[in-house]
């Protein structure tokens, strides 16, 4: 039987580095238009197919869990509370007892990328990987996280120089993980899964494969990339199409519940 895919946001930053622009509303909560950024990517996991979703949240969750409650555009919500920061690693552990399915879609709270998530599991399941990272051109960009790729989609370096056998990308903060690999982050730490776990599973062995997406990521890390956000994002339609979505991707979106095989399948 195949089986259902969970997705855990991560959305408890508070948004320090934007405050000027934002005030003190939670990053999650960051206004695209009329709306929370929030908003944006849950209508993303909607329209193709998700349908569990666990927030992982921190500063500012009451009003994050007032605003959303438990289900909206038909998702089932689930909070994962952050008593304190524990980094995107030390939140992912965290939440791991709530997840109900075998792999789990992992999402940074404050990027959006139009990428077609359900290929990307499908990917991820069909080359057995441990861990998969969404990625895009890096087009010059050396701000944000480097992901070294190789002629096989194969995830060998972090913010590592160009190499003959590959080539470098950004990190688009999407993610395919089991539940039992997460399970092994040690509970109760402060860590960063880009910058700690990543080079410790690839140290470790486990196959790190990336989903290559031609198209961009938009984050809302510093008031100058919120301030793009919003041009680009606020005529996104909740619910309906998305920026730079074809006839064909709004087609290939509607395909119901996000559902895998078991690995034994």
């Amino acid at each position: 039987m195949p089986h259902k895919v969970d997705a855990i946001v991560l959305c408890g930053g508070a948004g320090l580095r934007i405050r000027s622009v934002t005030g003190t509303a939670p990053k999650a909560l960051a206004s695209i238009g009329d709306r929370p950024f929030l908003e944006i990517l849950l209508s993303q996991l909607q329209r193709q197919g998700f349908r569990d979703i666990i927030l992982a949240v921190g500063y500012q969750r009451d009003l994050i869990r007032a605003h959303f409650r438990d289900r909206v555009f038909g998702l089932n919500l689930r909070y994962s509370i952050e008593s304190w920061p524990m980094g995107t690693g030390g939140a992912l552990r965290n939440a791991v007892d709530l997840v109900e399915s075998d792999a789990v879609l992992v999402m940074n709270g404050d990027s959006y990328t139009d990428a077609d998530l359900v290929a990307f599991a499908r990917d991820y399941q069909e080359a057995k990987s441990d861990i998969a990272i969404l990625v895009v051109p890096a087009d010059g960009r050396v701000d944000c996280g480097l992901v070294s790729v190789d002629n096989r989609s194969k995830v060998f370096g972090f913010k590592e120089k160009q190499s003959e056998y590959g080539g470098q990308y950004v990190n688009a903060g999407i993610y395919m993980v089991t539940k039992h690999i997460l399970s092994d982050i040690s509970s109760g730490a402060q860590m960063s899964l880009e910058t700690d776990l990543f080079p410790r599973w690839l140290a470790e062995g486990k196959y790190l494969r990336a989903f290559i997406h031609p198209g961009e990521c938009i984050d809302i890390g510093t008031p100058e990339r919120y301030q793009r956000a919003q041009l680009t994002l606020a005529n996104a339609e909740v619910g309906g199409t998305h920026p730079g979505q074809s006839a064909k991707e709004r087609e290939s979106s509607n395909l119901g519940d996000c559902r895998l095989h078991r690995w034994d399948e």
